[in-house]
């Protein structure tokens, strides 16, 4: 199975119409069927056209891709592994040993509270007597038992260990030199050693080379609160064994820097550079870890890979695409300032949508479409072409459109009116929608333009959008700093567009487009292509104007 790193991520332009999401649906279907794994994204908010379209015919909306900049959960990571913060540095050393990566030490919830490194351990096996006895302080008698590889006889209620261990070599004066009070004593199978032990307020007595401990020493032990553990090392390995058992979160490093897996790659470089550390920990968003990241993950780290289809300009396509590797592109429009490291697939054609060429690259690949692909290629390009009455459509187009009303089963007319009618209603949107919908932006002579195309089934569809409409297009222009904000209602049903404008470049529309003098709205017959009637004439108009002012 593929993992997501693998895939090529396929999306339309920003603010997506139909035809962009469709190509992108339909290519990713077919380079998948190439088995070549892809997926299908958009760059916005569906319209309302498009979601009509993806339902009636049972698609899903393509995910969301907001950066083309890889993240962290893109990328190769080296695996976590967990322990528990009460988990003991005898432990952790042996899974170290076994790992030999950096632990992460996270809490009940599983939440990253710490990292533990051969650092953090070799301070334990090189540090000085006072800091063991600090840490064995606060030891559990549980961690005693596991860090000998012990067995637990007895465990008082109230375990009162100091932290101080004493190694009792008998001798003639027995124990009577020895200050035993709350210290861990560790001796031989001696009974008498054992009860001295106990009187002399042991907190804890670890016998070695015992098999097992007397029932009067043992109810000794209960009576004075002493506990009882008996060892299966020696004297000596005990005793070094001792000071491995406190829990990591004594010796763990707590003040980290670590990074959420949806970080991008080139900010957590910026970081890593400013600190030593051999890996970071990674965390998901409930703070759960997700694996280490090192300098290395970061230098071999592969770009994401995009198909651009319907655009090719850097401002219509997914932020951060210049920092991605584009592998092919595939639109009808005016050929923008995309560019490239190396080379690419570039189809561009003269063609009435990009679903049309999507169409033909599933016949020149011997590919069969899918009836539901098939439905949603003719309804992109019905969307595009509005109806084939553009005068961006082509003789293709109308054969292209044939084929797919064949395999789909669909009636052109009928579904166009249906799509039209049910999808192009302007009552009660916000005036902000209604722009959004199919908003495109340029770059005209030094200026911020952007034109909007609302396609409707009738131009009474019009009564229902009142003067205020201007003052939100004023609005529009002010908060998004444009120069020029065009709005095109383009009507299927009477073959026309009517023009509204606002900014300071407002005059240039009139220039372009002249409208009569009684009539702020005129009709322009004929005029339905943004991109091959409506953005020629407007940058002509828009050059003179810049010129004249200079």
């Amino acid at each position: 199975m593929k993992n997501e790193k693998d895939y090529i991520y396929i999306h339309g332009h920003r603010n997506p119409d139909t035809d962009s999401i469709v190509s992108a649906i339909a290519y990713a279907h077919l380079k998948n069927e190439q088995g070549i794994p892809a997926i299908a994204c958009r760059l916005g908010k569906l319209s309302e056209e498009t979601e009509y379209i993806l339902d009636k015919f049972g698609f899903e909306a393509p995910i969301l891709l907001k950066d083309a900049r890889a993240t962290l959960d893109e990328i190769e990571l080296d695996e976590a592994t967990e322990i528990h913060l009460d988990t003991s540095i005898k432990d952790a050393m042996d899974i170290l040993q076994e790992k030999r990566q950096t632990l992460a030490v996270v809490d009940d919830r599983h939440n990253l509270v710490g990292v533990v490194t051969s650092s953090n351990l070799a301070h334990i096996a090189m540090g000085d007597t006072a800091h063991s006895i600090e840490l064995l302080k606060r030891t559990p008698v549980e961690n005693i038992v596991n860090a000998i590889d012990g067995t637990l006889v007895y465990k008082p209620k109230e375990f009162r260990f100091n932290g101080k261990t004493s190694i009792v070599a008998l001798a003639s004066s027995k124990l009577e030199n020895y200050n035993l009070k709350d210290r861990l004593v560790i001796l031989g199978n001696d009974s008498e050693a054992q009860l001295e032990a106990i009187n002399k307020g042991a907190a804890c007595i670890v016998a070695v080379w015992t098999e097992e401990i007397s029932d009067e020493v043992l109810q000794h032990a209960i009576e004075f609160g002493c506990a009882i553990i008996l060892s299966s090392h020696g004297s000596m390995n005990t005793s070094r064994y001792l000071i491995f058992s406190p829990s990591v979160r004594e010796i763990m490093t707590t003040n980290l820097l670590y990074f959420n897996k949806n970080e991008f790659v080139d900010d957590v470089e910026s970081q890593m550079l400013k600190t030593r550390f051999r890996s970071y920990p990674v965390v998901d968003d409930d703070n759960r870890i997700f694996g280490f990241v090192a300098r290395y993950h970061i230098l071999n780290s592969p770009s994401k890979r995009l198909i651009l289809v319907d655009h090719n300009e850097y401002s219509q396509s997914v932020e951060g695409v210049e920092e991605a590797e584009i592998l092919e592109v595939i639109d009808h429009h005016r050929i923008g300032d995309l560019n490239t490291v190396k080379p690419i697939y570039f189809r561009n054609e003269i063609i009435g949508s990009t679903a049309s060429i999507i169409t033909k690259m599933y016949h020149e690949n011997g590919v069969n479409i899918p009836r539901n692909i098939a439905s949603i290629l003719l309804a992109a390009l019905i969307s595009d072409t509005l109806n084939l009455k553009s005068p961006t459509t082509t003789k293709q187009d109308f054969r292209l459109a044939h084929q797919l009303e064949a395999i789909s089963g669909l009636d052109r007319y009928s579904f166009s009116q249906e799509m039209y009618e049910v999808t192009s209603s302007l009552r009660n949107k916000p005036y902000e929608d209604i722009i959004n919908q199919d908003i495109k932006t340029f770059h005209i002579s030094g200026k911020e333009v952007m034109v909007s195309q609302v396609v409707i089934y009738h131009f009474t569809e019009l009564d229902t959008i009142h003067e205020t409409f201007e003052e939100s297009m004023e609005e529009y222009v002010n908060k998004h700093g444009l120069d020029l904000l065009v709005v095109v209602f383009t009507s299927i049903e009477d073959n026309g567009s009517i023009i509204v404008s606002a900014g300071s470049l407002k005059s240039s529309v009139l220039d372009a487009f002249p409208q009569s003098e009684t009539d702020d709205r005129s009709f322009l017959p004929d005029v339905v292509s943004r991109k091959n009637q409506i953005i020629p004439r407007l940058s002509t108009a828009i050059a003179r104007s810049v010129q004249k002012k200079i």
